[in-house]
């Protein structure tokens, strides 16, 4: 039982309550011929499992207390083991620290033998060197032709002769040239012999990229006066190739990349190397391209797009090669772009001004084409108001009011196009422009787009739109194009507002031309809010002047005045003007926008109330009559709710109040006058709408109408 009680315990994780369920368990099966629990048993299963415990517990306990004590007698080998190595490593440090000694001691001792050798040999190798300097010399001195040493026709010696030579010139340059201008001429033809074909050499191994061959090289030639020669040569060798095709710009920075790890290794001044190697990319290659790119102007547009591109991409260009460049040429790469193009940005204004110039006009020109009209030019609404007054004094039209069949003439692709032309100058004018003319030129560019875009496109078509709008109280309901009109003007001048906060603002902010700006763009804008101020108000006039005239020949005097009973419905006249002005509503609601439309709304409502006022205060109303009359004003109502107007909502609910006088029983007036809608009208407007009233002249005399007609 032990064993398996050990079993259960190592189980991980323990359960006391599993064990004891598991033992009761156990039990229980063991007393299966027991039908009934026996609790003695089980009690007695406790107590024996109880006792095996102790005993387990004592077997574990002692075998705990014997590898205790063996781990302890273990710790104690090894910490005697330690104590041992300790003493060891501190006798091998004092042994390193004596050999240390004794090295230092010996190294002295060789440092100073070696520089009493050095003192000794170094007067020998150069009483060696110098015998064997003036042996050449000698053959230099000598009358007749020079006797070719090995050393100057041996190739593989070629640094060594390099060596001797440039010595001897250096020697030469002292002696006196009298007696020895012969010897010196010798010298110095030897010297540039052994030169040349140092750079040779040099341009050999370039070619197979023998970099070890080239420093070498280039080292021995930085004591010649021939080394700007061969740094030329490393740069005309490396820029032989074509860059990248056509296109010279793909190629330059990947090349001077590659150029330049070899420059670092090969040349001992690799800042100054590749400053004059940028230098040569810039003033022939770069310079002669883009000569050949900007050669032709005829085509203007293509010229200027050209001049853009090869501009950025040099700007581009020199900031990918400042890297290169050392902190002394900081500014070379920009003066050397300053001249490629100098004489080409030096004009490049005007031709942007008039190839901008050309482009509006072109597009004006085929818009019109493609609407087969011809401008005129405007009247200034002089001949509309000779209209208005002769119709007004002689009640007649004289002339049919010319609509072009509902053209607006204004083209939302016309300005877009417009707009992509004068952003593509502007940005062109933020690059090529310097920095004191960029505002005027920004300024000239603007100035073109507003006199296309707005005075000869938009003010055009205003005024042709204002002429077109019919005339007040005409007898047929009115065909009204304004509003395409106003809607097309606001959208043309919300994208002529984001390209100037986008592309004109940006140029001449912070500088006296932006008051300049600012003026011209504010009298600009108060005359097309005038001019469409004038044609809203004239569609409005137009509209309301054919309710007032339809209501003044079709609203019949037996609608409000029934000799008998009738249905209690909207008139006929009502029903009309009510259907004809939906549409409007929704051309106003669609065309205009912002707070100009609750204003143009609120407009257009109270001058509808007003008209239908004045026209029922012609009408008289007997009880069926005024119930029409509500029932038309309820239409009413209907339709200008979707002006979403509070104070248009309120006329029209006072004046359905007001219809309600000539519905109610004469003892109930005063009642209904005192209420919260009449209450605090006028006193007269109340008077005049009950004096309507078919019984007027009965109740005046009574007392239904005290307080009110006093």
């Amino acid at each position: 039982m032990l064993s398996q009680y050990m079993e259960e315990f190592e189980q991980e994780p323990f359960e006391v309550g599993e064990f004891i369920e598991r033992l009761t368990w156990r039990t229980n099966n063991e007393l299966q011929n027991s039908e009934d629990f026996n609790p003695v048993a089980l009690h007695d299963t406790f107590i024996q499992t109880i006792k095996d415990l102790k005993i387990l517990q004592e077997k574990q306990q002692s075998k705990c207390e014997r590898l205790e004590e063996s781990l302890r007698q273990e710790e104690e080998s090894h910490a005697k083991k330690i104590s041992k190595l300790q003493e060891r490593h501190q006798t091998a440090i004092d042994w390193f620290g004596q050999l240390d000694e004794k090295i230092n001691s010996v190294a002295g001792k060789i440092m100073h033998l070696g520089e009493q050798l050095e003192n000794v040999n170094t007067p020998r190798s150069r009483s060696v060197e110098a015998q064997k300097l003036l042996s050449y010399m000698s053959e230099f001195l000598m009358a007749g032709p020079v006797i070719v040493n090995d050393i100057f026709s041996d190739p593989v010696r070629l640094n060594e002769a390099a060596d001797v030579i440039q010595k001897l010139y250096a020697i030469s340059q002292d002696l006196p040239p009298g007696s020895f201008a012969e010897s010196k001429r010798k010298i110095e033809k030897k010297y540039d012999e052994v030169e040349r074909r140092l750079i040779e050499e040099f341009a050999t191994a370039q070619k197979s990229e023998d970099i070890e061959r080239m420093k070498s090289l280039a080292q021995i030639l930085s004591q010649f006066k021939g080394y700007t020669q061969c740094v030329d040569a490393y740069i005309e060798q490396s820029q032989m190739q074509p860059y990248s095709g056509k296109d010279i710009f793909i190629g330059i920075v990947p090349m001077c990349k590659h150029h330049y790890e070899i420059i670092k290794k090969v040349f001992a001044n690799p800042q100054q190397v590749m400053s004059k190697f940028i230098l040569n990319i810039y003033q022939l290659k770069l310079h002669q391209y883009a000569m050949t790119k900007l050669d032709d102007k005829k085509d203007e547009e293509k010229y200027l797009r050209t001049l853009y591109e090869l501009y950025s991409r040099t700007l581009k260009l020199s900031s990918d090669l400042q890297v290169y460049m050392s902190t002394i040429d900081d500014d070379l790469l920009q003066k050397l772009t300053q001249q490629i193009f100098m004489k080409n940005l030096a004009g490049y204004a005007e031709i942007e001004l008039r190839c901008l110039t050309a482009k509006c006009s072109t597009e004006l020109e085929k818009f019109y084409a493609s609407k087969k009209h011809q401008k005129t030019q405007t009247t200034k609404g002089f001949r509309r108001n000779m209209e208005v007054l002769i119709a007004t004094r002689a009640n007649i039209n004289i002339a049919a009011i010319e609509d072009y069949g509902g053209e607006t003439f204004l083209s939302e692709e016309l300005a877009i196009n417009m707009l992509q032309e004068a952003k593509a100058s502007l940005k062109r004018c933020r690059l090529l422009s310097s920095e004191a003319e960029l505002p005027g030129n920004a300024i000239k560019l603007n100035d073109i787009l507003l006199r296309f875009l707005m005075h000869e496109h938009v003010d055009y078509a205003l005024e042709l739109g204002l002429q077109a709008v019919p005339l007040a109280e005409g007898k047929v309901f009115p065909q009204l194009y304004f509003f395409d009109v106003v809607q097309k003007t606001n959208i043309i001048v919300h994208l002529l507002d984001k390209l100037c906060n986008s592309s004109v603002i940006p140029c001449v902010s912070n500088t006296p031309k932006y008051s300049d700006y600012v003026f011209k763009k504010r009298i600009l804008m108060e005359q097309i809010e005038t001019k469409l101020d004038q044609g809203l108000d004239r569609s409005i006039s137009a509209v309301i002047g054919w309710v007032k005239v339809y209501l003044q020949y079709e609203q019949k005097k037996t609608d409000y005045k029934p000799e008998t009973d009738v249905d209690t419905i909207s008139s006929a006249a009502c029903l009309q003007v009510v259907q004809n002005l939906q549409p409007v509503i929704v051309q106003i609601k669609k065309c205009v926008d912002g707070e100009n439309l609750q204003n143009v709304l609120t407009e257009f409502g109270t001058r509808l109330h007003r008209v239908i006022y004045d026209h029922l205060q012609t009408m008289q109303f007997n009880t069926a009559g005024a119930m029409c009359a509500i029932c038309d004003v309820n239409e009413y109502r209907k339709c200008i709710r979707e002006l979403d107007s509070p104070l248009v909502t309120q006329l029209f609910d006072i004046l359905h109040a007001l219809c309600n006088l000539l519905l109610v029983k004469p003892q109930n007036l005063q009642e209904v006058c005192t209420g919260d809608t009449l209450n605090y009208l006028d006193k007269s407007v109340v008077r005049q709408f009950i004096q309507l009233r078919t019984d007027f002249r009965i109740i005046k005399n009574t007392n239904y109408l005290k307080g009110i007609i006093e």
